[in-house]
């Protein structure tokens, strides 16, 4: 079976993923040091097959989106490489050229990413189409590979969770939050297989010595799935469906059939996922960012409102079709976020626990 794509909505109109991104970008400024440093303490500089160095570096940004978060992300990563060659007294005068690696799901809008690229840039670019879950490039061609705030899409939705007589049949939700054990079990096992087959994809991809940066919103330690804050901010997108089934203004069958493609995992189930992979990765850094949901007054709401729009909009969209009026859905949802801010659930779990993983692939057994 095949990937789903899900993108994120394209252009730089009132509701794409470009205007209303600013949740990612803080989250991004929380951990840029953090990039920068573990990349210039852990970039081991590569000779080629003749003894000289590397004269093309090779970067990529895995989920970019359409920008301009993916630009900060790339500048940061080329500075602290930069520095690692030019703090190095051997090294300093042979700065190699820059070639970066644009990636996201076919139907993103690598148009309006284009757009956004600065004429002044140090970097040559390519768009390269195609789910991370998989192969992307030529055997150990990649030097850096970058992602955040994307592996907790899953590559689809969890079979099991939307066919009747199925004991996860996830029926009238569209996650996993106030769900039964088997549906839960069914999203985190997707989880699993995803980031089994992203690093799998990754240990071909880069150098022996190459890193990858990962920032992934995750729940806090030493909790359950459902204590998840961002979960529960989409199911609220289900409940606003909910209302709209029960008044007949979408379908009950399609709602029964539609669950949100995300699993939020704890910073502990990535960790053991790279630890299972030790042969051919090495944790080098690994911190936990708790990152507060502020959803105090109407302005943050909106916020919160727009940007899980600019995440989900085309998700929802292309299941429900033409009959979904989503101005009234959003307009719902906005309401069922404000009650949610008010009760003692949101009190109890509304930091966002965003890990940040540098890993390096193993120089024994590299491609």
């Amino acid at each position: 079976m095949e990937d789903e794509s899900f993108a994120m909505n394209g252009g730089d109109g009132l509701n794409s993923y470009k205007k209303n991104s600013k949740f990612q970008r803080q989250g991004f400024d929380a951990s840029k040091i953090l990039l920068r440093d573990s990349i210039q303490e852990n970039f081991t500089i590569q000779n080629n097959l003749n003894g000289n160095i590397t004269t093309i570096l090779r970067i990529a940004d895995l989920g970019c989106s359409v920008g301009p978060n993916t630009f900060a992300c790339v500048k940061t990563i080329i500075e602290a490489v930069k520095l690692k060659f030019e703090t190095h007294q051997d090294f300093k005068t042979q700065l190699p050229e820059f070639q970066v690696f644009f990636n996201d799901q076919v139907s993103n809008d690598f148009n309006t990413l284009f757009k956004g690229f600065s004429v002044d840039r140090n970097y040559m670019v390519a768009g390269v189409p195609g789910s991370f879950h998989g192969r992307l490039f030529p055997k150990a061609s990649m030097n850096v590979m970058h992602t955040s705030f994307s592996l907790h899409w899953l590559s689809r939705v969890p079979e099991q969770v939307t066919k009747e007589g199925s004991p996860a049949w996830n029926k009238g939700r569209v996650s996993y939050v106030s769900s039964s054990d088997e549906v839960v079990e069914a999203f985190s096992a997707q989880f699993v297989r995803d980031m089994e087959g992203f690093f799998a994809a990754r240990s071909v991809e880069l150098v022996g010595d190459g890193l990858l940066a990962l920032l992934i919103p995750c729940r806090q330690e030493s909790t359950l799935p459902s204590d998840s804050i961002l979960a529960h901010i989409y199911e609220c997108v289900g409940l606003s469906l909910a209302d709209m089934a029960k008044e007949g203004l979408v379908s009950e069958d399609l709602l029964d059939s539609f669950n949100v493609p995300i699993y939020i995992p704890s910073p502990s189930e990535v960790k053991n996922l790279v630890l299972g992979m030790k042969s051919l990765f090495s944790i080098e850094r690994l911190d936990e960012l708790l990152f507060p949901t502020n959803l105090s007054t109407p302005n943050d709401i909106r916020a919160c409102v727009s940007h899980i729009r600019a995440t989900v909009e085309g998700v929802v969209c292309k299941h429900f079709g033409s009959e979904l009026n989503t101005e009234e859905l959003f307009e719902r949802y906005f309401h069922k976020i404000e009650e949610f801010s008010k009760t003692p659930r949101f009190t109890n779990i509304e930091n966002v626990a965003n890990l940040f993983m540098l890993v390096k692939r193993n120089a024994v057994n590299s491609i």
